[in-house]
């Protein structure tokens, strides 16, 4: 089977430089600074509704902050979730009856504000998305439907979308029988992505599971998706990393979920491409026609690897040598001076999903016909923290 695509097209749409360019040198600020200042500068509202980009965009600069000290992430952080929490603490352009994960993810912003403030509108939109978490639907073994309109569909991308929130809202808000179902329940959503999406044979994971089998992207025997897309992956990598952080020692499922990054960091170092040290969009098809190296992945698999061994969660000589190589593969290929004079992220998949209409059915020439872009929040904030990691490891200046 031959699989052509306009795939030149495709890696130059919305890139901010010529392809030929070489990464510029070294900022003087550092890369996770000179980063989140592209950022701040492009985007002073990282979208303009309430969703998991403006989320994960200020999960980077909230860590660069604890980093720095520097007031104005504080600032930015709070003008953008200003922007939508109200007065009374609902949440313009929120709607809970969309039972959506992917707008969990902006209130992890939540806390620090809460916490640095003596506004109760704070506490009171965290309290609204706990709520939309407390009454997600779900499938018949309690793991949670990636949306309401996506019936008996768990994906991948949804453990980053809601699990980080949900431990953090767990320790913060919570005490006794309360906080530990809230955790059993976190847990339990990775123990099932690992039951139904994880491939045995590759230690990978399928972006989509339907446990209703119906879904034009299943497969009729197991109810997975056909391929394995890198920033799917990506995003758990980050969930599981960031939550293990904070779960508790002595919680029962604590091992389970170790064992779990383990395995899956394993399966992620085996499709490292050799050459550049980065992964694919497709990350097992890398001799296929049209498939690329892709940045948000990347740098979501590069962040996941270095906080695990800097936790203390993965073996250091195994994985570091592995992690960074990825690092300085990531500045190689995708960082170039932008056409304002800021760095730019390129080659980032604009998006990537499963149903809703024909096209989206999860195969492999379904995942390379999205537009490439330059800069899109996905891949910025996990360079951005994908760099602190490199810098808290001491592996590049502060």
């Amino acid at each position: 089977m031959t699989h052509r695509l306009p795939l030149l097209a495709v890696l130059l749409a919305g890139c901010t430089a010529a392809p030929q360019a070489q990464a510029p040198p070294a900022p003087e600020a550092g890369w996770a600074a000179a980063m989140t200042e592209a950022v701040m500068a492009r985007r002073p509202l990282v979208r303009e509704r309430w969703d998991y980009e403006t989320g994960t965009v200020l999960r980077g600069v909230e860590e660069l902050y604890a980093e720095t000290g520097d007031e104005r992430y504080v600032d930015y952080i709070k003008s953008n979730i200003d922007a939508y929490v109200q007065p009374d603490g609902s949440i313009e352009t929120y709607r809970i009856e969309d039972y959506n994960l992917d707008n969990i993810k902006a209130g992890s912003a939540l806390f620090l504000l809460d916490a640095t403030t003596d506004d109760p509108r704070y506490r009171t939109a965290a309290d609204l998305l706990k709520r939309q978490l407390d009454e997600q639907p779900t499938t018949s073994e309690g793991g949670y439907w990636h949306k309401q309109r996506y019936p008996f569909q768990m994906w991948m991308d949804g453990l980053y979308m809601a699990e980080p929130f949900a431990v953090d809202y767990a320790l913060e808000y919570l005490e006794g029988e309360a906080r530990e179902e809230a955790l059993d329940h976190a847990a339990l959503q990775f123990l099932l992505a690992a039951r139904y999406l994880r491939d045995p044979a590759t230690g990978l994971y399928y972006h989509g599971w339907d446990e209703a089998k119906e879904q034009i992207w299943a497969d009729p025997q197991t109810g997975r998706s056909q391929e394995f897309w890198g920033r799917a992956m990506g995003w758990y990598a980050m969930a599981l990393v960031d939550v293990l952080e904070d779960f508790p020692e002595t919680h029962p499922d604590r091992g389970a979920l170790l064992d779990l990054l383990q395995d899956y960091a394993e399966a992620v170092a085996n499709v490292q491409d050799p050459v550049s040290g980065v992964w694919w969009q497709v990350l097992d098809k890398s001799n296929w026609e049209g498939n690329y190296l892709e940045s948000s992945a990347s740098a979501m698999f590069t962040y996941a690897l270095l906080k695990g061994v800097r936790l203390g969660l993965l073996d250091r000589d195994r994985y570091l040598p592995r992690a960074e190589r990825a690092y300085h593969g990531l500045i190689r290929e995708f960082i170039r001076p932008g056409d304002d004079g800021m760095i730019s992220l390129t080659r980032v998949v604009s998006v990537g999903g499963l149903g809703g209409d024909n096209d989206r059915d999860g195969s492999f020439e379904y995942y390379l016909s999205e537009p490439v872009v330059a800069d899109d929040p996905k891949g910025t904030a996990p360079f951005i923290l994908a760099s602190l990691e490199m810098e808290r490891l001491g592996l590049l200046p502060q």
